[in-house]
């Protein structure tokens, strides 16, 4: 194979160039030789053996952390601590960071060249991967989300299984991947292929529902889409990390194992293959990364054995056995966040009473408390790990490797997979990007128009009675519940003060939730238990005084499977949503569109059904008041 002929656009703030038999490269280890991890000519496999071979044990561990880029906050805008970041980059050897940075995309842009540029002055000039959570939906959790801020808003991973239009998911992955690559983000912590057979689960929100075969189809797509193709990591490429490999979805009780108490993934239904099947359409893209899940799995044989009682990034049967070995996966394994971290008394039982939780002392290293933070890191990387999400700090992976624990051939491994995605994705040749264009591309107004139409299409229609909806020319006057006036006020309608003036109620409601665990720093944020409608529930008494008085529509935000038994017979129109503008909403109501979703999961009929269920079985309430994919059309 010839070696290419034709520059390279290349980009520098600090590394000099080289001029070879005309062409010019980049000097990065700064000796004045154009060595073969620095000619853009080879291919990206013997750059990365190049570069590895010149590497310190050290520097090795510093590639396989996944820290988060630090900020702090400068006469009220957030950006980067740059001299933080010099300590982490020079010092510490890491170069791959999540980024939880807010602000309009000039200023990410601006700040992740900061970062680059940090980056290409060490010693060998290893760009930087900025990696960061979902920034295009509605739903926001910290440390599991990003708000959408200016990049395009469309609905959540459910919209878009209730639309089930996988050319439309490939098309929202090449958008979104045109808005991470024009901030200088390289690599996306999605999509989520769990799968949600429990209700109750926190995190339903971010997956394509409940069906493995609708989700398998969209997984794929959704990659495709992110990485410009299902050949791979090219050039344009975003790298897709699919997650929680696997089984995570299958919560027991509904509790997420970001926390201690929810640890545990179990499977009555001997059902845990079902939890597999989405992830065949991440490997059949070709995904460049694989995150494990938290949860440690109870009742699940692999290969006649019993998997040990470890976190998933912990087990070796998931990693090796299974996702190396029967699926051939030979991308990046990433672990979830803070899997070697200890995880101490506030974490394990709850903050003191009066005490606010935080992240302080939080770690999640199920199965393993009782190893020490090296043999963590060595019996993960052992088991299959490649890179550490959320450690900034190499010194226990270079302590397991001096203790014999772990070998440098076999961090030489993890390292050359890490590598070799920079290497595809053109980084050591030009890391850095175009400030101007940034805030051209990030949601401009011909991508909104198309998230604004996929909203739009999610919408379910679960009843409509007497037709009520497409709303007529007769109806003028209209009481608001949580929507903006002014946007029903475009519309030619005229808002109103009481339920009783109005011709409509239009109100916006989300799924009952409670607080069950407050006193945990992800027990805080996220919704648990109870799904229904009942006293006690805010809108369900809104919905009951409104709609003795008149007509009413209501809109759920379905962020989990809704109990609807005590709002269907008081309303008139009902309409499920994952993530809808209220403007996108009036088009539907109003006509302007027309409602297309179909539910992505059933919605059951009781609480009592629900806890009746198996937690890794599909639609398993016995009598649900809507079946998965049930959806009216006007």
């Amino acid at each position: 194979m010839g070696l290419l002929t034709s520059q390279v656009e290349l980009g520098s703030r600090g590394a000099g160039f080289i001029v070879k038999e005309g062409l010019r490269f980049k000097d990065l280890n700064k000796n004045g030789q154009v060595e073969v991890y620095e000619d853009w000519r080879r291919t990206p496999e013997e750059r990365a053996r190049d570069l590895l071979g010149r590497m310190t044990p050290r520097e090795k561990a510093g590639v396989m952390m996944h820290g988060t880029a630090p900020t702090q906050k400068t006469e009220g805008v957030s950006r980067y601590d740059r001299a933080l970041a010099t300590r982490m980059i020079s010092e510490k050897g890491v170069n791959s960071f999540i980024t939880r940075l807010e602000g309009n995309a000039r200023l990410l842009a601006e700040e992740n060249n900061a970062l680059q540029e940090i980056a290409e002055a060490t010693r060998l000039g290893i760009p930087a991967t900025l990696s960061t959570d979902p920034r295009n939906h509605f739903q926001f959790t910290l440390g599991a989300s990003v708000a959408a801020g200016n990049f395009s808003q469309w609905p959540e991973a459910l919209g878009f299984a209730a639309i089930g239009d996988e050319a439309l998911v490939r098309r929202f992955g090449d958008i979104a991947r045109r808005e991470y690559r024009a901030v200088g983000i390289q690599e996306a912590l999605s999509p989520q292929a769990d799968l949600a057979t429990e209700p109750r689960w926190a995190r339903v929100h971010g997956t394509f529902g409940e069906d493995a075969d609708l989700a398998r189809t969209l997984v794929r797509a959704y990659i495709e889409g992110f990485q410009d193709g299902g050949n791979g990591i090219g050039k344009g490429s975003v790298v897709a990390v699919v997650k929680h490999w696997a089984g995570y979805g299958a919560a027991k009780d509904g509790f997420d194992s970001h926390n201690a108490y929810g640890q545990y993934a179990v499977f009555p239904g001997n059902n845990f293959e079902y939890h597999l099947k989405p992830f065949e359409g991440a490997f059949a893209a070709k995904t460049g990364g694989v995150m494990p899940t938290y949860s440690i799995l109870q009742g699940v044989t692999l290969n006649g054995q019993p998997l040990e009682q470890v976190g998933g990034g912990f087990n070796k049967q998931l990693l090796t056995e299974l996702l190396r070995g029967r699926y051939g996966f030979d991308g990046v394994i990433l672990s979830d966040w803070a899997i070697t971290n200890d995880c101490d008394e506030a974490c394990l039982h709850g903050a003191p009473p009066g005490q606010t939780p935080s992240f302080v002392g939080f770690g999640t290293p199920w199965g393993v408390e009782h190893l020490s933070k090296v043999e963590r890191f060595a019996k993960s990387v052992n088991a299959g790990m490649d890179q550490f999400g959320g450690v900034d700090d190499p010194d226990a992976l270079v302590e397991a490797v001096n203790a014999g624990l772990v070998t440098e051939a076999r961090l030489d491994e993890s390292v050359y997979r890490i590598l070799l995605q920079k290497f595809q994705q053109g980084l050591f040749e030009n890391p850095y990007v175009d400030v101007e264009r940034a805030g051209e591309v990030v949601g401009n107004s011909a991508f909104q128009a198309e998230a604004t139409e996929a909203q739009r299409r999610s919408l379910v229609l679960l009843e409509n009675k007497d037709k009520l909806l497409p709303l007529g020319a007769h109806i003028r006057k209209v009481y608001l519940h949580g929507i903006d006036g002014a946007v029903a006020a475009g519309y030619g309608l005229t808002v109103v003060n009481t339920p009783e003036e109005a011709d409509v109620a239009i109100m916006r409601t989300v799924t009952p939730f409670e607080t069950l665990h407050p006193q945990y720093v992800f027990g805080l944020r996220q919704h648990e238990g109870n799904l229904a409608f009942e006293e006690g529930n805010a809108d369900h008494e809104a919905i009951q005084r409104v709609s003795a008085h008149v007509p009413t529509i209501v809109t759920v935000y379905l962020d989990r499977p809704a109990i609807l038994t005590n709002v269907k017979d008081k309303v008139s129109a009902l309409l499920g949503n994952f993530g809808v503008s209220d403007s996108a909403l009036f088009d539907v109501l109003t006509g302007k569109a027309s409602p297309q979703g179909k539910l992505p999961f059933e919605l059951p009929s009781s609480m009592a059904e629900v806890e009746a269920g198996r937690s890794d079985m599909p639609h398993d309430t016995a009598h649900p008041l809507y079946p998965l994919f049930f959806g009216l059309r006007y």
